[in-house]
């Protein structure tokens, strides 16, 4: 009979939990004030994660890593489904219709999780060399990063295909590459910006670029930079933020959530989420730079530099610094689909490192915890 031993919990990472609590309840915070309808909302996306988060985390993910390959291939297919069959909105062909039930689901978000568990598992089978992976081995681990990229920039949804770009790439140069590679990739990129500006971008792309570059931001940025101007040092009172409870500042409880925070919780409260990110993106980078498992390296720094990502467009975005794009904040905006993609991928983790000397052991067959 299965028996859990309750002393393998002495591996689990409590202290990225710690980190994460007080974004999550800042968030319902918010998006009660704003619109009490989507913090109800929001609390039954919470609990669908948390539910995921233990049925992933209880998973023998070692011992199914055989069926990592077929889950990576299984997204794939569904992109080509989405490219041939997919249902169009707003001029973007992101999702597939569920029939029966009215529904829709977007594959371009499974296939974040999809991706990093395929490079954790073709690392773990094939380590770099001394000085790094040579362009055989690079060549070879491109081809599983550009395919989906690939797919899902012709969607065009080029804000979540850059986004597994970079931490793809990311995740093979923090594990080594060969510095003549990195040479070379560094030209190509920077010859390459103006070929795909030019030829590659969708129209709307290029007037994003464009509002981001003309002097004057976009009504969507004053408002937000309205909004985070007025929050002074410690914030208004919910009767006072104006651009909130006045509607001038649109979408507040998702793209422009970080302006309503700092609107209601001023410059103190916009440094305390600044330094809760900061906090829990290098513990999980301590999480890859110490540990030699490399499914435990690749998942816990591919977690890292994702909310890096994330919270570096979303909040540059809110003051001017970048065009605007659909970037959540990490497990802050509004949203079920984001928020349950990093409870997967953080309850993977978690099994990762609180299973890891279980399963040498299971492996090795001389002890078990279980």
């Amino acid at each position: 009979m299965w028996r859990f031993n309750k002393g393998i919990l002495a591996q689990f990472d409590f202290f990225s939990v710690i980190l994460i609590i007080p974004l999550v309840l800042a968030s319902n915070w918010l998006i009660n004030e704003a619109v009490p309808a989507l913090a109800q909302k929001q609390i039954a996306y919470m609990g669908v994660a948390a539910l995921t988060f233990i049925g992933v985390f209880l998973l023998p993910i070692r011992k199914m890593a055989w069926m990592i390959p077929i889950i990576y291939w299984g997204n794939i297919a569904l992109l080509l489904v989405v490219e041939f069959f997919g249902h169009a909105r707003l001029g973007a062909q992101r999702w597939i219709e569920i029939p029966f039930i009215n529904a829709t689901i977007q594959p371009s978000e499974f296939v974040k999780p999809a991706l990093i568990l395929m490079l954790a598992y073709l690392i773990n089978k094939t380590p770099p060399p001394l000085h790094g992976y040579k362009i055989k081995d690079f060549l070879r681990l491109s081809f599983f990063i550009l395919l989906p990229f690939i797919l899902i920039a012709k969607e065009p949804d080029l804000g979540t295909a850059l986004v597994l770009l970079l931490i793809g790439y990311g995740v093979l140069f923090f594990v080594g590459i060969y510095w003549k590679i990195i040479a070379t990739i560094t030209v190509t990129v920077i010859l390459f910006i103006p070929i795909a500006y030019n030829f590659i971008l969708h129209d709307y792309q290029k007037i994003r670029i464009a509002d981001f570059l003309s002097e004057k931001p976009s009504y969507h940025v004053q408002q937000s930079i309205i909004a985070i101007g007025s929050g002074g040092w410690t914030g208004k009172e919910k009767e006072e933020a104006t651009q909130t409870q006045m509607k001038f500042l649109p979408i507040a409880t998702s793209d422009f959530i970080f302006a309503f925070l700092v609107e209601r919780t001023g410059f103190l409260g916009a440094l305390a989420l600044i330094t809760l990110y900061a906090a829990l993106i290098l513990h999980l980078l301590s999480l890859g730079i110490f540990n030699k498992d490399y499914y435990i390296k690749v998942v816990s720094v591919s977690i890292s530099f994702m909310i890096f990502i994330y919270m570096g467009v979303n909040i540059a975005m809110t003051i001017g610094y970048a065009p605007v794009v659909g970037v959540p904040l990490p497990m802050f905006s509004y949203g079920g689909s984001s928020f349950l993609n990093f409870m997967v991928l953080f309850a993977i983790m978690q099994n990762l490192i609180t299973f890891h000397y279980k399963d040498i052991y299971d492996n090795r067959g001389t002890k078990s915890f279980v």
